[in-house]
């Protein structure tokens, strides 16, 4: 892996939440930046976070509620892995009343990171064939980092969420993180923990090295 120590300030000893500015998102920063808890935020420059504290969430407590869970035991839909990653998002970032963190920058950055086998979408279809809703997120190691959720159906990105944990937790992932809180996240049992505890957390999870391989569809 590329040594990107000289453009970062290292998060461990670097008291705030703006690490570098500036830069690429070629693949080999990208990945760097992944594994030391390090995220891109914005373009124009492009700037490059490290929370505290930090979102995460815990695969065995997703909170589901009754309505969704009915709509997932009635399974009017289809659930595949990585087939429109770009498609996801382009629809995450549609967002006609307000503007979005996820340009052609970030779509072009993110789908390049997505061929090489490090970035993950989740698609949900409804029962005409239609995507209604998905995840997209980077996988490495046992770690996962949730990017952006979409539903143009209603509950289709939770609905998503709920199979792609599902998935996770049988493949050994062991962190789930989502930068930062929102009314979403929280509504589905997300929470903080600090940036020192994120990092020693990450620093385990991504040590297995494992490229993920999701399957491609769920039955």
């Amino acid at each position: 892996m590329k040594d990107f120590s000289d453009f970062f300030r290292n998060p461990r000893v670097w008291d705030r939440e703006i690490v570098a500015v500036g830069g690429d998102l070629s693949p080999e920063r990208l990945l760097y930046a992944y594994k030391n808890g390090i995220f891109p935020w914005s373009d124009q420059p492009i700037l490059w976070y490290c929370l505290d504290p930090r979102g995460i969430f815990d695969l065995e407590k997703l909170h589901i509620s009754k309505r969704v869970r009915r709509k997932i035991n009635q399974g009017r839909y289809k659930i595949t892995f990585n087939r429109a990653f770009e498609q996801v998002m382009r629809c995450c970032a549609y967002r006609p009343e307000e503007e979005t963190w996820i340009t052609d920058l970030f779509i072009r950055g993110y789908t390049e990171f997505h061929r090489l086998g490090h970035a993950h979408s989740i698609e949900v279809w409804d029962e005409n064939g239609v995507l209604g809703g998905g995840v997209y997120g980077i996988a490495i190691g046992n770690f996962f980092a949730g990017e952006s959720m979409f539903s143009f159906v209603p509950d289709f990105g939770k609905i998503g969420l709920y199979h792609l944990f599902e998935v996770l937790k049988k493949d050994g992932f062991t962190l789930f993180d989502t930068q930062q809180l929102n009314i979403v996240t929280l509504g589905l049992g997300a929470y903080q923990i600090s940036k020192n505890e994120y990092l020693r957390r990450l620093e385990s999870a991504v040590a297995s090295g494992k490229k993920w391989s999701p399957p491609r569809s769920i039955p």
